[in-house]
């Protein structure tokens, strides 16, 4: 297959499934090695952004997906009348920010670092496929393991987690302070901010 040839097909594999899909599935389908469908990928991913296009091709670790461009979100809602989700409250936000930095991890680890019970926070980001259960703790009891999801990749605009931001100084006592490490990485709408006087809240990217 030709270079243009291939793009085109990685385009409407990406259309036609309207969800994440791993570099691998693309190479299986197209028969081709892992370089020529990342090669394409990425030029497809620079050409959208350099003409502005509505939509955008976005990254999640090893998977992609066509998402429509984020400084048009409020003309899509408009027109498809798409509710948009509801915020996410404080405490939501630091439990996130906890099982993203620690992952994987049990939700009495959350409860530890928060000093409070997660149980229902935790309950609410598993209903938003935010997190998931990755398994259990391999001691008395097996607690369940958590961690983030590649829908939490997505509502941040990461590629990966190594895109977080450094976290900050752990307290004397070796934990997040929830009160400070947690609230400097998510703002009140549910941004990452890399300053924590950054007040602007990004557009969400919607399908």
């Amino acid at each position: 297959m030709e270079r243009k040839e291939i793009e085109s097909a990685v385009e409407a594999i990406l259309f036609a499934s309207g969800e994440p899909v791993h570099v691998k599935r693309l190479c299986d389908a197209l028969e081709l090695a892992r370089p020529s469908v990342e090669r394409a990928l990425k030029d497809l991913s620079d050409r959208y952004a350099f003409d502005q296009r509505g939509i955008r091709l976005v990254q999640m670790e090893d998977s992609w997906q066509l998402c429509s461009a984020p400084e048009f979100a409020h003309a899509v809602h408009r027109a498809l009348e798409v509710r948009k989700p509801a915020k996410l409250s404080q405490p939501a936000l630091e439990a996130l920010t906890i099982i993203a930095y620690y992952q994987p991890t049990t939700r009495a680890n959350v409860d530890q670092i928060r000093g409070v019970d997660s149980s229902y926070t935790m309950s609410l980001l598993l209903n938003r496929e935010l997190i998931e259960e990755c398994g259990r703790l391999q001691v008395p009891g097996r607690p369940r393991l958590y961690r983030t999801t590649k829908q939490f990749l997505r509502a941040f605009h990461l590629k990966s987690l190594d895109d977080l931001p450094e976290l900050t100084e752990p307290s004397e006592d070796g934990l997040l302070d929830p009160e400070t490490d947690v609230q400097m990485r998510l703002g009140e709408h549910g941004e990452i901010m890399e300053d924590p006087e950054e007040l602007e809240n990004p557009e969400e990217e919607i399908r």
